[in-house]
């Protein structure tokens, strides 16, 4: 996400490199690349405008230590006033209440439907709550079905009225409801247009009167740049919700909406969708993102996902087999399948610091693993469990199965045994260790 904004901001900041000091004049030329970078996010001229002022008068009001670069110290106030952008600190989302009760207001398309699962699957996993999940979106028979799916894929109870045209009675009764089944969670997903018109905010505005919830959020397609902000404000107007949420954010290159909603609206962006799984959510972190932005990586979140999939014990259990070198395919296919879990493996390469730059041209995505798997289950369980088995005629039938060229099979192997010998050496840093097995067996940058 991001990769335009990011790299044309790294190239308005070069124009500093070389520079013994700040200048009004350095200073200004750079900052005049930086509103272009900011203008083609799709950011509001007056916003873009507002931000470069801003960025000047701390830059030119700032004495530059011998240490830091010019350059340097423009990264960093800029990121300082990219996090204040973006709302600077995090704000959690009010589950307080018995049940909490929880409205999600948007557009028809934005989203709503899968992030109210995703939400009740974050509260379940992680708050250890007892959501129930409310098919309130009467209009679009789709929307009650979608979410029964996805209620029964993730184990969350779906109320529904069946036959019934009634939003506002059906939200009541859905608390009634969740109260009898010692539920304190009540997510009521409600109906959208292809725009912002009457009958809808004045029907969403009714459910918010009837049900008083502790929590609306509304729900936004970050890949509409600039009209998702105006659309946020047209709903903040009605309803004086208490958070954004912005979808699709992994198909963003631009990312005008994450950086001007918070300024338009004064509300903060709360959670963001990266993808379609409901694992795919990601409480949102200004600093967090403006160090993804800027290219700092966010080895922070990367870390929380990792540890969400990677169980303690599974992990030392690991080690051990590493370190006696009995690691082998089926380990190796495991730790795959749970990377895959955590995300677009893109988006969780470029949270390594450094790593951004050098993904930019490079094309990953979810299947990056796909070749290296098929290879994989094309091979007995004995040959996955014992690789040294793995002769010609062997390798001849793995590559046969998997669709592959014996070539692809003999590198594979060649690298698994390698690494192997590597992370055994290195056995104490096997988390290390492993993304740089997947950078070779995909022949990514190390």
């Amino acid at each position: 996400m991001f990769e335009s904004l990011s790299e044309k901001l790294d190239r308005s900041f070069k124009i500093l490199k070389g520079h013994g000091h700040i200048t009004e004049i350095n200073v200004a030329e750079t900052l005049k690349e930086v509103r272009k970078a900011l203008l083609d996010a799709d950011v509001s001229y007056k916003i873009a405008k507002s931000f470069t002022e801003e960025v000047k008068q701390t830059a030119l009001g700032q004495n530059v230590l011998n240490a830091v670069s010019p350059g340097q110290l423009m990264v960093k106030v800029v990121h300082e006033h990219l996090i204040g952008l973006m709302g600077g600190e995090h704000e959690e989302i009010n589950i307080k209440g018995n049940p909490a009760v929880i409205l999600i207001a948007g557009l028809q398309g934005s989203g709503k439907t899968t992030f109210s699962a995703k939400l009740a699957h974050y509260l379940k996993r992680k708050k250890g709550r007892q959501p129930l999940l409310v098919a309130g979106d009467v209009y679009r028979p789709a929307a009650i079905n979608q979410l029964q799916v996805l209620g029964e894929q993730i184990g969350v109870d779906v109320y529904t009225e069946e036959g019934s045209k009634d939003p506002v009675k059906i939200a009541k009764n859905s608390i009634k409801y969740a109260k009898e089944h010692n539920q304190n969670i009540v997510i009521v997903d409600t109906a959208g247009r292809l725009a912002i018109d009457e009958a809808m905010m004045n029907e969403i505005s009714s459910i918010k009167k009837h049900i008083e919830p502790q929590e609306i959020l509304f729900v936004v397609d970050a890949m509409t740049g600039q009209d998702a902000v105006n659309t946020a404000k047209a709903f903040h107007d009605k309803l004086n919700y208490d958070g954004v949420v912005l979808t699709k954010l992994d198909g963003d290159t631009r990312g005008g909406a994450a950086l001007t909603v918070r300024s338009v609206v004064q509300k903060p962006i709360k959670f963001v969708g990266i993808g379609e799984k409901v694992e795919a959510l990601d409480v949102f972190y200004p600093k967090r993102m403006a160090d993804r932005i800027l290219g700092m990586g966010d080895v922070v979140t990367l870390v929380e996902k990792a540890q969400e999939q990677f169980d303690e014990e599974e992990a030392k259990k690991l080690q051990r087999k590493i370190a006696k070198n009995q690691f082998n395919f089926n380990d190796f296919q495991t730790q795959i399948k749970q990377i895959k879990k955590m995300g677009n493996v893109k988006d969780l390469m470029g949270m390594i610091p450094g790593m951004g730059k050098a993904l930019k041209n490079m094309d990953i995505d979810d299947d990056a693993f796909k070749e290296i798997e098929a290879i994989i289950s094309s091979m007995t369980q004995n040959e996955r469990e014992n690789p040294k088995i793995l002769n010609g005629s062997r390798r001849r039938r793995i590559a046969l199965g998997s669709g592959s060229e014996i070539q692809e099979v003999n590198r594979l192997i060649k690298q698994f045994e390698e690494t192997r010998k590597m992370m055994r050496m290195m056995s104490k840093g096997g988390g290390k260790n492993m993304m740089k097995m997947m950078q070779r067996m995909k022949g990514m940058p190390g």
